[in-house]
């Protein structure tokens, strides 16, 4: 077991401030890519009690036991489930098809490709259809028009202030704090990203760190390819969702400027080791920190970047696709398993999958 080292707790007899004994929750998956789908899941169960302990899967999914049986029917029985609502418009899959399809129609205001639609369709429809609303997920009730799967299906992200709220910290920067900015796109949000926000956390004894991320078309100007692969909203949700980011600019310029410094009163600048790709004028886009003597450039210490997932994704395609519809297949299985149990008489009923 790792513990994260923020709040642990040293036993079961823990007590909560109230007094009481401490509730210890439980949340387990694969955490494939982190996204802020699982960021979303993760703070709602940290919400049911007072100590979260997550459980990372091996490449096996577990759906099912291999008896064929319900993973959670102990927990459900003892009266000790319990579901977090699902963020709706982001999966895994969805990651994946827009890295392999390579087009900028997912961070666009475009119609999707017809490419890309036939790749969504094909992942999130089972040969084998069963009724809307006899649906239930670890993560909340889903409806699954046309057999569509509500754990691999793709669907449409949709940005509301409420789900930015549910993420922002809404704190601002306090004096004696050592405001600090930081630029980028951000792109699939993985502990690269961590890394070098906790390097730039480190730098202060009170730092209140801004990230600035910029415009989908900035990022496809200097990344090129079909870069970004999420867009603008969701690397926002995506970015808000790490503890060590205190707000965050959305559609910041990608040039430093000296009225960007002085509105949000910036202390220092920081950026990564990778290359820093000039403006569209030809000029570095740090000029005006590095030239007051702010600017720092900070060694995440990982190799980890946005490419480097990329090119996993590209180079094991077909065991991917052959992995998520052995996947869907089992899990279409559990929940027409579960339409049944749920359309027997209560008398029939022997509590089993």
């Amino acid at each position: 077991m790792i513990r994260n080292g923020r709040g642990a707790v040293g036993g079961a007899e823990q007590l909560a401030p109230e007094g009481r004994r401490a509730v210890r929750v439980w949340c387990d998956g694969c955490y494939d890519m982190v996204h802020y789908g699982h960021s979303n899941q993760l703070r709602q169960a940290r919400a049911m009690g007072d100590y979260l302990i997550v459980g990372v899967h091996t490449d096996d999914d577990i759906t099912l036991t291999v008896d064929g049986r319900d993973t959670y029917e102990e927990v459900k029985q003892a009266g000790r489930y319990r579901e977090c609502k699902r963020t709706q418009g982001v999966s895994t899959t969805d990651l994946v098809g827009r890295m392999l399809l390579v087009t900028k129609a997912h961070h666009s205001s475009q119609e999707m490709s017809s490419e890309y639609r036939e790749y969504a369709d094909s992942f999130g429809k089972s040969p084998h259809p069963i009724p809307a609303g006899d649906i239930l997920s670890s993560e909340g009730s889903s409806q699954c028009p046309g057999g569509r799967n509500p754990w691999t299906g793709v669907s449409q992200f949709l940005q509301t202030s409420q789900k930015i709220i549910q993420f922002a910290s809404g704190k601002e920067p306090q004096p004696g704090e050592t405001v600090i900015y930081v630029a980028g796109a951000f792109d699939l949000f993985h502990i690269g990203h961590v890394d070098f926000l906790e390097k730039v956390h480190r730098l202060a004894e009170r730092p209140y760190i801004i990230a600035g991320l910029h415009f989908d078309q900035e990022v496809n100007h200097y990344k090129g390819k079909n870069y970004p692969i999420m867009n603008l909203h969701e690397r926002t949700l995506s970015v808000l969702a790490c503890r060590y980011v205190s707000e965050v600019v959305i559609g910041a310029p990608y040039a430093v400027t000296a009225e960007l410094l002085s509105h949000f009163k910036v202390d220092l600048v920081c950026h990564g080791k990778t290359e820093i790709m000039p403006d569209r004028d030809g000029s570095d886009p740090y000029q005006e920190p590095k030239r007051r003597g702010i600017f720092r450039q900070i060694d995440s210490g990982s190799d980890l970047t946005t490419d480097l997932i990329v090119q996993r994704i590209i180079t094991n395609r077909l065991e991917y696709e052959a992995r998520n519809q052995k996947k869907e297949a089992k899990e279409l299985a559990f929940l027409e398993a579960v339409r049944r149990q749920a359309a027997q008489p209560l008398g029939e009923q022997d509590g089993g999958f």
